[in-house]
C-alpha cells in the first residue's frame, strides 16, 4: 500500500518545521533503530547458550573466550560431530533414533559452547542438509528441538553463514504451527528471529514464506518465553524499510489486544520484546500508528515509564512513545490534551527521562517533547512552564552534541507559532525573550558553528528569531555578544548554498553598513 509509507506529517513551526525535521529524521531511519539496539542493548542476533525448556550443559561464562589453539580443537571436533551425525542419520538398526539425538546433541554442544561458536567448520562438513534432514515432520521433538538449536546459533554467525539456513527455512516456519511442542516452536522461532536480523534480504524471504502469521500467533497468549521469543523474532521480521509487513502485522486477528494486554501486566522482559515490537510498527506504518493511537497504547506506555527503571525497557517504550507523537497528528491534537491526566502523565515521564543518566534517554526524550512542542500554543505553553525548560536549558549548554541538537528542536519550537503569509514563523515573544534571558542563545550560535548542517540551520533560524523578535531592538546586539556574527560569516562562501544565503541575508539585514551608528 503505497499510502502507507513513513511519510512525515508534522507541524510547521520554525521554517522547514522543526518537527517536520525531527519525525521525518527519525521515520526515514528507523532502521538504525537496529544499529542502536545491537550496540546498547540486545543484539539483533542471539546465540542460545541455553534452550528453551532451561537445558543447557554448556557453563556460561568461563567459556565465552578461547584460545587459537582451543578454536583449533573446536573446529576439528565439530568436523568430527557433524561427521558422526551423518552416520547416525545414514543408521538403521537398534536405537537408532537416540543415537541420531545423541550426535545432534554433541553438534549443538559445541556450537553452544563458546560466545564465537565454529559455525564454519560446521558449515565446511555439510551440516546443513543433515539438520534440515533432521528437522522432517514425525521426527521426535528432542530431534526437532536439537536440529533447530544448531540451526539458531549458525544463524547467529557472520551474515554468509546466516544465509546458508535457506534450505531450512521452510521447515523451521512448518514447525511454528500449533501441531508443534511449544519448545520446539520457540527454538524455531529464535532460529528464524536470527535469520531476520541479518537483514532486508532475508527478512522478504522469510515474509514470501509466510513466517510472519505463525510468528504473531505465538505472540497471543498470556505469559511464557515463547511470547517473549516470538515478539523478538517478530520486531526483526517487520524491521523494514518496507512498511509492508508491520501493516500486515497490526492486521492479524487478536494481535493488537494480545500488544496492549503485555504491556499492561506482563514482566519487563516481555514487556520489552512487545515494545520493540511497538517501535517497528510506529515507525514504519501509518496505518499501524492510527491503530496503536486509537487504543490504549499511549497510557500504557506512559505507565510503563513512570513505573519501571530498567534502561532496556524504557528505551524502547519511549521510542514508541516517541514515534506516536511523531506521526499522527491527531495524537496531540486529541489525545494530549492539555489539562489531561495522559498529557501531565507525558510530561512528567520525560521529564524522568531527562534527569537520567543515560544518554539515550535523554536524547529520546527530548525528541518527543520536540514533536510535542510543535503543536498548538497550549502545548507550547504546558511545557514552558514545566519542569522540563531549566532541564533543557541546561543540556543545551552541557550536553553531548546530539542531545543538544534535539533539545533545541523543543526550544526553538517553544518559541513560534505556526508560520505566517511571509513564511517566516510567528514569534511567542514571551517565550523566546524568557530562553534568551536565561542563556539558550549560545547554545544556538554553538550549533550554527558546527559541522553538522541540520544543527547548524536549525541554529541559523532561532538566531533569526532573536534578531527579529527581541523587544527595543536589542536582538543584534544580543546576538554580537555572543559572537554570532563571526559564526555567520564562516558561511559567506559555504558549499551549501541554503545556509549561504540565510547567514549572509541575516548579516547583511541586522548588521549592514547601518549597525551601531545609534550608539
Amino acid at each position: 500500500m503505497a499510502d502507507d509509507s513513513p511519510a512525515s506529517h508534522r507541524r510547521d513551526p520554525i521554517k522547514s518545521s522543526v518537527g517536520n525535521v525531527a519525525a521525518q529524521r527519525r521515520r526515514q531511519n528507523a532502521v538504525t533503530v537496529g544499529k542502536e539496539r545491537r550496540e546498547s542493548l540486545v543484539r539483533a542476533k542471539r546465540l542460545c547458550r541455553v534452550g528453551p525448556s532451561g537445558d543447557g550443559d554448556v557453563p556460561g561464562e568461563e567459556n565465552d573466550m578461547v584460545t587459537d589453539e582451543e578454536g583449533f580443537l573446536l573446529d576439528a571436533q565439530t568436523s568430527s560431530a557433524v561427521e558422526d551425525l551423518k552416520s547416525a542419520i545414514a543408521y538403521q538398526g537398534k536405537g537408532a533414533m537416540q543415537k541420531r539425538v545423541n550426535a545432534l546433541r554433541e553438534l549443538r554442544r559445541l556450537l553452544s559452547k563458546s560466545e564465537f561458536p565454529p559455525v564454519e567448520a560446521a558449515l565446511k562438513a555439510g551440516a546443513i542438509p543433515l539438520l534440515v534432514q533432521c528437522l522432517s515432520f514425525g521426527s521426535p521433538d528432542e530431534q526437532l528441538l536439537e536440529a533447530a538449536w544448531c540451526l539458531t546459533n549458525i544463524a547467529a554467525g557472520k551474515p554468509e553463514e546466516t544465509k546458508a539456513l535457506l534450505p531450512a527455512l521452510p521447515l523451521l516456519i512448518a514447525h511454528l504451527g500449533e501441531k508443534s511442542s511449544l519448545p520446539v516452536a520457540e527454538q524455531c522461532a529464535w532460529a528464524l528471529g536470527n535469520v531476520a536480523g541479518e537483514g532486508e534480504e532475508l527478512r522478504n524471504v522469510l515474509l514470501s514464506q509466510g513466517a510472519l502469521l505463525p510468528l504473531a500467533r505465538m505472540m497471543l497468549p498470556n505469559k511464557g518465553s515463547t511470547v517473549r521469543t516470538a515478539a523478538w523474532a517478530l520486531s526483526n521480521l517487520i524491521k523494514g524499510p518496507d512498511p509492508k509487513a508491520a501493516m500486515e502485522l497490526i492486521k492479524v486477528d487478536g494481535l493488537l489486544d494480545a500488544i496492549l494486554r503485555h504491556l499492561r501486566k506482563s514482566d519487563e522482559e516481555l514487556a520489552t520484546e512487545v515494545a520493540w515490537v511497538v517501535v517497528y510498527l510506529s515507525a514504519l506504518s501509518n496505518f499501524a500508528t492510527g491503530v496503536l493511537v486509537k487504543s490504549d497504547a499511549i497510557l500504557l506506555l506512559v505507565e510503563r515509564l513512570a513505573t519501571s527503571n530498567s534502561l532496556q525497557l524504557l528505551i524502547p517504550v519511549l521510542r514508541s512513545l516517541g514515534n506516536l507523537v511523531a506521526g499522527d497528528s491527531h495524537t496531540t491534537s486529541t489525545v494530549l490534551i492539555p489539562g489531561h491526566e495522559i498529557t501531565d502523565g507525558v510530561i512528567k515521564v520525560l521529564v524522568k527521562c531527562l534527569k537520567s543518566d543515560h544518554r539515550i534517554l535523554k536524547k529520546e526524550a527530548s525528541w518527543v517533547l520536540s514533536n510535542i512542542a510543535a503543536g498548538s500554543i497550549e502545548h507550547k505553553q504546558l511545557i514552558y512552564s514545566s519542569e522540563a525548560v531549566p532541564l533543557l536549558l541546561r543540556l543545551l549548554s552541557t550536553a553531548p552534541f546530539d542531545i543538544r541538537k534535539e533539545v533545541a528542536y523543543v526550544l526553538g519550537n517553544l518559541c513560534v507559532t505556526p508560520t505566517g503569509g511571509d513564511g517566516k514563523p510567528n514569534l511567542i515573544e514571551e517565550h523566546l525573550v524568557s530562553l534568551v534571558q536565561r542563556g539558550c542563545l549560545s547554545g544556538f550560535i554553538d550549533l550554527v558553528r558546527s559541522a553538522d548542517i541540520e544543527a547548524a540551520r536549525l541554529g541559523l533560524q532561532f538566531m533569526e528569531l532573536v534578531l527579529r523578535g527581541m523587544p527595543n531592538g536589542d536582538g543584534p546586539k544580543l546576538v554580537e555578544q555572543e559572537d554570532g556574527i563571526d559564526a555567520m560569516e564562516r558561511y559567506q562562501f559555504h558549499e551549501n548554498e541554503d545556509l549561504r544565503n540565510m547567514a549572509n541575508g541575516l548579516v547583511d539585514k541586522y548588521f549592514g553598513e547601518n549597525y551601531g551608528i545609534d550608539e
